[in-house]
């Protein structure tokens, strides 16, 4: 399967909307990394994002906001960030 843009892109965006754990998006980047079949319009950003973020369950490396952030700007994504206050029980 072809790695793309767009799925390197929903990915985080599925971590970021807690849809996927930490550990999940992980085992992902890693398998699409022993695949390496990234398409070859955005190759090096691609690899170097999927290599990067199999790296965020080792504690020296993590992973924050602000990194996510930058990897869906380098996929030409841009992030908004909504926050509503929840009402109080009744």
């Amino acid at each position: 399967m072809k790695i793309t843009r767009q799925m390197v892109a929903q990915k985080l965006i599925d971590y970021l909307h807690h849809a996927i754990s930490l550990k999940e998006l992980v085992v992902w980047a890693e398998s699409a990394m022993m695949e390496a079949d990234f398409e070859e319009r955005n190759y090096e950003t691609l690899r170097d994002i999927v290599s990067r973020i199999g790296l965020a369950d080792v504690r020296a490396f993590g992973m924050t906001w602000e990194e996510c952030e930058d990897f869906l700007s380098r996929l030409k994504y841009e992030v908004c960030v909504m926050v509503h206050e929840i009402p109080a029980a009744a």
